[in-house]
């Protein structure tokens, strides 16, 4: 995509001020489904910049694997967990505090060292010019980076299992769940149907 400097130059600072707006509103929301939401704005605005550097692929794969799949599943895994929590003050908070800001800080630093020290300007006939990025992609994905790849989609699979069971956990009535519930070490306690039916029948009564 061959866009004007100056185009180039805006949208790039749209998409940057976008980014660390809804970067900040992740980490300081108090809510955490509102942070999911603008989650999936952080990547939205990530799927722009690369659009900028001629990564059409990687855009469209951030848009379908990150905003349409992995934002999702964790919108879903919240809805359908639901756990409330009291809020309870740790001890040492502001020592907490402190050493999160100085290694934010470090990361900042680094980051803006390489990007400071990166030769961004690229000539037509630089070997970094990819005329295919899905051929270029693909060969690097099954040759050189096929285990990261691989890890990466069984760390998404563990995921979505540990949603799927945090979902089926029901809330067992304090008075039935030590005369008619049986729990080991490898099973969750779940309310039996008849049981969930009796409660409900109870409480109508």
């Amino acid at each position: 995509m061959n866009l004007a400097e100056g185009v180039q130059i805006v949208s790039f600072g749209i998409l940057a001020v976008m980014m660390i707006g809804t970067a900040l509103g992740v980490v300081l929301l108090p809510k955490i489904v509102h942070s999911a939401f603008l989650l999936a704005g952080v990547f939205i605005s990530i799927s722009g910049l690369y659009i900028l550097l001629n990564a059409d692929f990687v855009a469209a794969a951030q848009i379908l694997v990150y905003v349409g799949a992995v934002n999702v599943l964790i919108l879903f895994a919240i809805m359908l967990v639901n756990k409330q929590e009291d809020y309870v003050e740790l001890p040492g908070r502001t020592i907490r505090k402190v050493a999160t800001g100085v290694v934010c800080f470090g990361l900042f630093a680094l980051l803006g060292t390489m990007v400071l020290a990166t030769p961004w300007s690229l000539s037509t006939t630089s070997p970094s010019v990819v005329d295919n990025t899905v051929i270029a992609l693909g060969e690097h994905f099954f040759s050189d980076y096929l285990l990261p790849f691989e890890l990466a989609s069984v760390l998404l699979l563990m995921a979505m299992v540990g949603a799927i069971i945090l979902a089926r956990r029901d809330l067992i009535p304090e008075s039935m769940a030590d005369e008619n519930t049986v729990t080991t070490g490898l099973t969750l306690p779940e309310r039996p149907r008849e049981l969930a039916r009796l409660g409900s029948e109870e409480q109508d009564s």
